[in-house]
């Protein structure tokens, strides 16, 4: 058995014993189900940010799970960073329905989103400027720091902060709801098109 089949039976068993189908352990994980179904199924793995998460889920050893761990699967990867918990998931999962063929990934606070970029060229990150208790421009400027052909998307109630967004050079700003057609609109006028970031 490869070690990506060992880990997804073990991640399988586990989430069976505990009676969660896998659209459940992805609304806890902020990902796709298609993502859940592909590490199970040993596809794919998930990256090492998001073990902790998982492994707390699925009442796990981190050290168990990471015995097991290997890289992820070369698709493009978008990120949502939303403090909060009801919108994020709402917002995630129209980033998965929208955009089929990437890897949607949700975080709610700055720190995780920043330890998940460090090991992953995240191609989009849709940021909410203003997160709560943090800045989503100082999130956004480490990123591109670290990464100068991450794509940034900012989302806001409002206009207010476009003129720091366009000091960071972000590739949009959309504005409050977010809806299919300005995700479709975004990813498709980019700084940098997201499938050439794999």
């Amino acid at each position: 058995m490869l070690p990506t089949e060992s880990f997804g039976q073990r991640i399988r068993t586990r989430r069976t014993e505990l009676g969660m189908t896998q659209q459940q352990l992805a609304d806890l994980m902020f990902v796709s189900r298609r993502t859940i179904i592909n590490w199970e199924s040993g596809n794919s793995l998930p990256d090492i940010s998001m073990l902790a998460r998982l492994a707390s889920h699925l009442d796990l050893g981190t050290i168990e799970l990471l015995d097991e761990m290997a890289t992820a699967e070369n698709m493009p990867v978008v990120i949502a960073v939303e403090s909060n918990e009801y919108i994020l998931k709402a917002f995630t999962q129209l980033l998965i329905d929208t955009l089929p063929d990437a890897d949607v990934y949700g975080f709610d606070c700055m720190t995780e989103a920043l330890r998940f970029s460090a090991g992953h060229k995240v191609s989009v990150a849709f940021i909410n400027v203003e997160l709560q208790g943090e800045s989503g421009l100082v999130l956004a400027k480490i990123m591109r720091n670290a990464e100068p052909k991450t794509n940034i998307v900012f989302i806001s109630r409002n206009l207010d902060y476009t003129s720091d967004a366009w000091k960071i050079h972000a590739s949009g700003y959309v504005l409050m709801p977010l809806t299919a057609d300005k995700i479709r609109s975004e990813i498709e006028n980019l700084r940098y098109p997201y499938r050439s970031s794999n």
